[in-house]
């Protein structure tokens, strides 16, 4: 007699972390699902809102789920499935409110996704969403023993009046950082390429500080979702710097017309980025295009909101350049 089990499928295996992904979600977020977490689809109710919009995103973590596999670590690439999403999300003004999770591998290793589902629960805490569903797909032999992969999808609300889309974005503006953690999730290939070829292992110890170079690339992604619906009413335009850079993200908010200017003086020094380039040798634009260089979210607001939006963020925020007339575009200066 032939099972499921004798082709690679635990079926066991999978409701046992699915029990474990239930009781999470029904402790970090209690009565949060109308329809409660288990069934084919959660349902949550939009009370309160007037004329409501729905945004939706849909992103993983890249290659940076290889630095996660060689070394074992495994709940920040959960963080950074989450931030990925409700970054994107929160860039137009919308709360997000739930988020859904994909986990694909060959075998479900129990210990090793249940340290990816905890990092995910924790990201939604620090959003503010609910873990409202999701999948994880056994599929062996497309996978290999070990490996898994990862796609999440938010969900968010607003007023149709209070979406942010950049189109009040005009020249004299100014631009406000936020700061990032590190690369986080985007460059991985490239950095990967680099350790490669350097012959640098994730084990050993970076020259800037006492950790090793595994912990400095799994530092998760930051989630910005608080800090932008704090100021939401007084910005213009959010830009999330992931793959492409700064020049590459901010430049799809701007309108005709505008073109902003950012100054490389005003950013946050963050030694990981001298770093990767002194090792890699790679050019000063080539960096700017794959990296975020220190900032992990772009504001665009009006000179009379300027010191507003600073004194709420505090010192986590920083000018990091202004808007101009001329060709739609991004000058790094």
């Amino acid at each position: 007699m032939t099972t499921y089990r004798d082709s690679g499928v635990d079926i066991e295996r999978a409701e046992n972390l699915t029990r474990y992904i239930k009781e999470k979600v029904e402790k970090a977020f209690p009565g949060r699902l109308t329809t409660g977490f288990g069934g084919f689809a959660s349902g949550m109710d939009l009370t309160g809102y007037r004329n409501p919009v729905l945004f939706s995103s849909a992103d993983g973590v890249g290659t940076k789920l290889k630095i996660a596999h060689e070394i074992g670590i495994h709940d920040t690439v959960g963080v950074d499935l989450v931030a990925m999403n409700v970054n994107d999300v929160v860039t137009t003004g919308a709360k997000p409110i739930f988020f859904l999770d994909y986990i694909a591998t060959g075998r479900i290793d129990l210990k090793v996704l249940k340290s990816v589902v905890d990092g995910i629960v924790k990201g939604c805490e620090e959003a503010g969403v609910v873990l409202a569903g999701g999948e994880t797909a056994e599929m062996p032999g497309f996978y290999p023993e070990g490996v898994y992969d990862l796609a999440g999808f938010c969900v968010g609300v607003c007023e149709r009046d209070e979406i942010i889309d950049g189109s009040r974005i005009k020249p004299g503006d100014t631009l406000i950082g936020l700061r990032s953690s590190g690369f986080h999730s985007n460059g991985y290939s490239l950095i990967r390429k680099v350790l490669r070829d350097r012959g640098v292992k994730l084990t050993d110890r970076v020259p800037f500080g006492d950790l090793t170079v595994g912990e400095v690339l799994l530092k998760p992604t930051r989630i910005y979702v608080k800090q932008v619906l704090s100021i939401r009413t007084h910005i213009k335009g959010v830009a999330h710097i992931t793959g492409g850079g700064i020049p590459g993200n901010l430049v799809r908010i701007l309108p005709e017309g505008v073109r902003a200017v950012v100054e490389k003086a005003s950013l946050p020094e963050d030694p990981v980025f001298e770093w990767i380039a002194d090792l890699g040798n790679i050019p000063e634009a080539e960096m700017f295009r794959t990296f975020n260089m220190g900032v992990g979210m772009i504001l665009v607001v009006g000179e009379e909101e300027r010191d507003r939006v600073l004194e709420i963020l505090k010192g986590d925020a920083f000018v990091c350049g202004y808007t101009e007339r001329g060709e739609r575009g991004v000058s790094v200066v």
